[in-house]
């Protein structure tokens, strides 16, 4: 039935003869035949979801890294081998359909990927919620490498077409920039408006086993002129498409370079046409049965993830105001039991703020609605008498440069904030909004983040999947605490060597990928060392560096150790305008090029950069690791979930106490991590005492040598000075991630991983007892927790 559905498709909507289809034809066929099989119960959960009258979430993100649809869409309805079995009878390769699809360019690193886990989750799970965000046409930048540099170019993901997205022309919103604001009669009118037009795109989500469908609405940026006639005819044909063009800049990238004055305008629109045209379409769906506004808590739970959507809380306060004629303080009590907000950062300057001056200029109406909403504030917490000190610290405004706080703002309107990991959460309450925490200290919780076993376990590594099958049933796929039933598996030697087969295929797999796009051959024996993430310098790859050098002096210094051998794998991106990490990943390849074409270390360490990291390329990654870098600078990373998917693919973790390392700790054992370096409070009083990375650097010969490498001739002889930069940073600039004051025992930590990989049984235990702890980290397990301490929302009856 499914062979004889996608010729079906290839003949009507691809318009092919199976003679003369491509790989592009056959994976639209295919894509199009599975996608008419979740579209029954899509309408069905809609449907479900408007006979209940249930309420909704509504999660607010400005990214969504999804991932590719087809494989995960087979996963969710059990169609994997029929698929296999059809495209194999019609003479299709079904690994090469399956590689053609692009990966949708919609997000970049966690917080997009940590919105795609929920959105799968929350279908899963059967709870009502639509994902809104941007249909960006180009993402953020498809990387690439010039002699090691990273160069960016535009990732036109949607060049041959999405079949998995439905146009709604239907719904779509005027959403207004510029013009002016005028009362009349006691009301505030914005007049004079630039409007821009938000056309709604809807994405299928399948919940596993579920017949649950839920929707992602992304939103494309259309003018609403689409052609100035009478400029074009006059021979002015640039001009007569500039508006068009204007307006559709909105949904081109994503988190276009706000290093600029227009670069900053442009993420400020961004940000706001999203959150509008989404408020504007929940309340129209409340508004099509509903009459009575107070109820609108009752079935709308509107989630902020992150600062980027902060915008909706004056713009719903404009529209339940403005548009609907209510009263200021009924609306600021429906937008608090509404709005919740979950924080992704500690670090103050990561907190999106805009200058009001700008804010005036672009969003008028929103600008005075922030204004009246920092006067009232500020009238409250001069009734509390908070010394002014701590007023100035509440302000939604800053008084001293007059940029808008849209951390402070998501606090103050939301009933309900969240950090994501258990010591992250305490950082938020404690020190980073300390003063609000100590106001309303009920509006504070935890939820730890999570990931999908779907995507990745059953889809990333199928070998694994089938081998705990094998061990425990299909049921972990939707309850992940069934793992637990591998830890008695741990003390099994066959199963063990069972586990070893599957790892070194997966590494076999992903040797092989590393030599056709890098030409670097990797010992698929050595160990995988692997570090993939967003780079940034709080991240710490430089760390990791320092030690692969160290690493490599001793190998050279010293052949005759026992060393073992390693592959040190990084992928990751580098926003365009961060100069220091690009250098960084440039660091990455200048050492590859020096170890990797060292004759007196061969197969003992290679360093392998592998370029245009999402989440395809983390599927190939992932189940071939042996060891998850997690080595943040403690206090820095939020939460973290590449951690999550590492350690549930078998890796071992080597990481600092940072975010959900901790309870992973806590879950699989203490003497089955890789812990190191200072605590958050170790950190912070070495900050206050003054730390000195100057003195840390003298005491320590191997630092010596290894900084000595970083400006001298070794990596780059033709421009010695290259990484004077990051010499200089943690030398004469301060190491304000402390760098340097974890080496010593982060070098300690690598050499207890090389003690355990010695004993391969001992390794492999260690790892199915990692693999065995999971059971917490599922985004099933995030979901229901915020469902039942944030949200208010409850499952729906599974369609029929």
């Amino acid at each position: 039935q499914l062979a004889d559905a996608i010729l079906e498709r290839l003949r009507y909507d691809v318009c092919k003869h199976p003679e003369a289809a491509t790989d592009g034809d056959w994976f639209a066929a295919t894509a199009h035949a599975v996608r008419d099989r979740l579209v029954p119960n899509w309408l069905d959960t809609v449907h479900a979801h408007e006979r209940q009258d249930a309420k909704q979430v509504y999660y607010f993100s400005m990214e969504f890294l999804l991932g590719r649809a087809l494989g995960n869409a087979l996963l969710a309805l059990d169609l994997e081998p029929a698929a296999t079995e059809a495209l194999t009878r019609l003479g299709v390769d079904p690994h090469a359909i399956e590689a053609y699809e692009p990966d949708p360019a919609l997000g970049n690193g966690g917080l997009g990927r940590l919105a795609a886990c929920f959105l799968d989750s929350m279908a899963a799970v059967g709870l009502p919620g639509i994902g809104y965000g941007i249909r960006y046409d180009y993402g953020m930048f498809r990387q690439g490498l010039q002699e090691g540099w990273q160069v960016e170019y535009p990732d036109y993901w949607l060049r041959t077409g999405n079949p998995w997205e439905f146009r709604r022309p239907e719904l779509t919103y005027h959403v207004r920039f510029g013009g002016t604001v005028q009362s009349s009669g006691g009301r505030a009118l914005w007049c004079d408006t630039e409007d821009v037009l938000a056309v709604a795109y809807d994405t299928p989500v399948p919940g596993w086993n579920s017949r649950v469908v839920n929707t992602l609405r992304l939103w494309s940026a259309e003018s609403t002129e689409p052609i100035e006639l009478h400029l074009f005819n006059r021979g002015e044909y640039a001009a007569a498409v500039s508006v068009k063009n204007t307006a559709e800049n909105i949904s081109r990238v994503l988190y276009p370079d706000d290093s600029t004055p227009q670069g900053e305008e442009l993420r400020l629109r961004q940000e706001y046409f999203f959150v509008s045209a989404s408020l504007q379409d929940i309340l129209r769906r409340f508004s099509r049965v509903h009459r009575d506004w107070s109820r609108l808590a009752d079935l709308a739970a509107v989630h902020l993830n992150d600062t980027h959507p902060a915008l909706a809380v004056p713009e719903l306060m404009r529209l339940l105001v403005d548009e609907h004629d209510m009263a200021w303080e009924e609306a600021w009590e429906i937008t608090g039991k509404v709005i919740s907000y979950t924080n992704h950062t500690l670090m103050p300057e990561a907190l999106e703020t805009w200058p009001m001056a700008l804010v005036h200029r672009v969003l008028p109406r929103p600008a005075q609605i922030i204004e009246s909403l920092n006067e009232r504030f500020s009238r409250f917490a001069a009734r509390r008498k908070l010394p002014g000190p701590v007023r100035e610290r509440l302000a939604l405004i800053d008084p001293h440069s007059q940029r808008a706080r849209m951390g402070h703002l998501s606090v103050l309107a939301s009933h309900r904030v969240n950090g994501v990991s258990a010591v992250h959460s305490d950082l938020v309450r404690e020190k980073l909004f300390a003063d609000f925490a100590a106001l309303f200290p009920d509006r504070f919780c935890n939820v730890t983040n999570g990931v999908t076993p779907r995507r990745w376990l059953a889809e990333a590594n199928p070998g694994l999947a089938q081998l705990v099958d094998s061990a425990i049933g299909p049921g972990w796929r939707a309850d992940l605490g069934q793992l637990a039933g591998l830890r008695e598996m741990a003390s099994d030697a066959a199963f063990r060597q069972r586990f070893r087969e599957v790892k070194a295929a997966n590494k076999q797999q992903l040797a092989d990928f590393i030599v056709q796009t890098t030409g670097i051959a990797v010992d698929p024996g050595s160990l995988f060392d692997v570090q993939i993430k967003r780079f940034h310098e709080y991240k710490r790859q430089l760390l990791n560096l320092l030690q692969v050098l160290a690493r490599y002096r001793d190998i050279v210094e010293h052949p005759e150790h026992d060393h073992v051998p390693r592959t040190v794998i990084f992928a990751g991106k580098a926003a365009s305008a961060y100069w220091m990490a690009k250098l960084i990943i440039k660091l990455v390849n200048d050492v590859a090029a020096r170890v990797n074409n060292d004759p007196r270390v061969g197969d003992r360490l290679k360093v392998v950069f592998l370029a245009d990291y999402g989440v395809s390329l983390a599927q190939r990654i992932i189940p071939a690791a042996d060891l998850s870098e997690q080595i943040s600078t403690a206090g820095t990373e939020a939460s973290g979930t590449g951690n999550m998917k590492l350690a549930l693919n078998g890796a071992l973790t080597i990481g600092t106490e940072d975010g959900a390392n901790i309870e992973i700790r806590d879950a699989v054992g203490a003497e089955n991590i890789f812990i190191f370096g200072n605590s958050v409070n170790q950190v912070a009083e070495l900050r206050a005492d003054g730390y000195d990375p100057r003195s840390v650097h003298a005491a320590d010969p191997r630092l010596q040598a290894v900084f000595a490498m970083l400006v001298g001739d070794a990596l780059a002889p033709e421009e010695p000075e290259r990484f004077r930069a990051l010499h200089d940073a943690l030398l004469e600039h301060g190491d304000h991630y402390q760098l340097l004051a974890d080496f010593d025992a982060y070098l300690e930590a690598q050499q207890a991983v090389d003690r355990v990989w010695g004993d391969p049984e001992e390794w492999s235990r260690r790892a199915l007892l990692n693999v065995a702890a999971m059971g917490p980290f599922s985004s099933d397990r995030a979901v229901r927790d915020y469902a039942a301490t944030i949200w208010g929302v409850q499952p729906v009856l599974a369609p029929h």
